[in-house]
């Protein structure tokens, strides 16, 4: 899609115009072009006395093409060294003061779920403070904690959610560099099962994920241990069967493809008007088209039809339609025709699948959302109405599909780079797209890169969890 703003980036003279007027250069992010490995380059790592995710942590990292590093100055640094060497890992200790840290990081993470009190969220600056100046472009910063509602006392919840008002802060600091901050909350039991949050979070996959907590939890009634499959990362639904509504072009299209990249077969299902471009898809990602109307009544079982060989292992709700008026102006029909198709379908889909078993065990069910469900729009309050039921029913949903080893999750996608965003009108396009904090708009690819971290087998202990795909949106909560 065109960006009149990025273009200007390219030469010397479009530069020094919008340096002049003070606006923002945009980072270009690196996103996943098939590596082999989740992480590679530089990292620093530390925690606070009781912290569980170290060993799950550097587990991961010895997969990975990292050089590990952690203050030699910090309290747990022989707490880090026994766990690296458990792994095959040499760690590099550094001097970590304030203005003499010359080394540069891919990452920092850091390890807050031992924290008691709020007189221990000091931890936090002592690691941070002195290595901020020396993350890299693109560069990532990971924080544990543990869910504070799940907290032993009020001290404690209060600095585990402090966790996020200073991850989403960092996230704003390092913005311009195109680097990202995150926080990941590990129920106690569940440490195990952060992994696939960990390594997305870490990857060139979560480009557009920027300033976000996501909850894991161990999974379903099951008191013993939940264990995680063996996957290949560069085919982690491999064997999976996947199905995507509205996907015959946009975001929807690009979650098909990542879907059959990552070695899913892939059902497309989208309207008749759009049969060419969905059969074009289909065919290109070697899946197969439905053409149906999702708010038809025939169509819950003409899906459980067409996938009654292998049944479904994913679904993906990402149909949905725009009819803007303001309220006092809209006609009854945009309002009727925007609920049934961005939310009661899915429902209803929903509903049918699991009355008869179509989605199978440890299937993965994902919603997409909106940036405007959580904010809300001028003159779109049936879309956003829509968008916003969409994450209460996802949250709702979690509890009861556990107990059938079914996942929920959704993605509220901002602004990204479609034929729709490019036909808005030039100034308004120019401000969305810079609207948060990497300055730019997010491409249909980086909403199925989470959507595909959802759908993934290793994904068990995470559901009813809205991940926002929007590099940080500067409006919303």
């Amino acid at each position: 899609m065109g960006d009149f703003y990025q273009k200007m980036l390219q030469n010397d003279a479009g530069r020094k115009i919008l340096k002049s007027v003070g606006l923002p250069t945009p980072v270009d992010l690196n996103r996943h072009q098939g590596q082999a490995v989740f992480f590679k380059g530089d990292l620093l790592i530390g925690s606070v006395e009781g912290s569980q995710m170290l060993e799950p942590s550097l587990q991961s990292l010895s997969h990975a093409e990292a050089k590990v590093m952690l203050p030699a100055n910090g309290k747990t640094a022989s707490s880090i060294i026994k766990h690296c060497e458990n792994f095959g890992i040499n760690p590099l200790q550094i001097q970590c003061e304030k203005g003499a840290v010359s080394e540069t990081f891919d990452a920092l993470v850091f390890d807050a779920t031992g924290l008691q009190n709020t007189k221990e969220l000091k931890h936090l600056y002592a690691f941070f403070s002195p290595v901020m100046r020396n993350i890299k472009h693109n560069g990532r910063i990971i924080i544990f904690g543990r869910p504070h509602m799940a907290s032993s006392s009020g001290e404690q919840a209060a600095a585990m959610r402090a966790l996020e008002g200073f991850s989403r802060s960092l996230s704003k600091e390092i913005g311009k560099k195109g680097a990202t901050s995150q926080v990941i909350y590990v129920d106690k039991g569940a440490e195990h099962l952060a992994k696939p949050a960990f390594e997305f979070f870490l990857s060139a996959k979560s480009a557009y994920v920027n300033g976000q907590a996501i909850t894991v939890a161990k999974p379903g009634p099951a008191k013993n241990k939940v264990e995680l499959p063996v996957i290949d990362w560069r085919l982690p639904l491999e064997g999976k069967t996947a199905l995507v509504t509205g996907g015959s072009r946009g975001i929807g299209e690009a979650i098909a493809e990542t879907l059959a990249r990552d070695g899913a077969k892939v059902f497309v299902l989208d309207i008749a008007a759009t049969q060419e471009d969905l059969e074009l898809v289909a065919n290109q990602i070697g899946g197969e088209a439905i053409v149906a109307d999702i708010t038809a009544k025939e169509t819950p079982q003409l899906i459980a039809d067409a996938v009654a060989e292998t049944g479904l292992d994913i679904i993906v709700h990402n149909a949905g339609v725009t009819r803007d008026k303001m309220l006092a102006n809209m006609p009854e029909h945009f309002w009727d025709m925007t609920l049934s198709i961005n939310l009661t379908a899915e429902e209803e889909i929903n509903d049918h699948l699991l009355e008869n078993n179509v989605i199978n065990e440890d299937g993965r069910i994902i919603c997409v959302s909106s940036m405007n469900g959580i904010a809300g729009q001028v003159g779109q309050s049936n879309y956003a109405a829509s968008k916003a039921g969409v994450i209460g029913y996802v949250e709702f949903m979690a509890k009861p599909l556990a107990k059938k080893n079914i996942t929920i999750n959704a993605v509220a996608p901002g602004f990204i780079e479609t034929a729709m965003t490019d036909a808005i009108p030039f100034m308004t396009r120019e401000v969305g797209r810079r609207m948060n904090s990497l300055s730019q708009g997010g491409k249909p690819v980086d909403v199925a890169e989470t959507i595909a971290f959802f759908a993934s087998p290793e994904s068990k202990g995470i559901s009813g969890n809205v991940l926002r795909v929007c590099g940080q949106c500067l409006i919303g909560a």
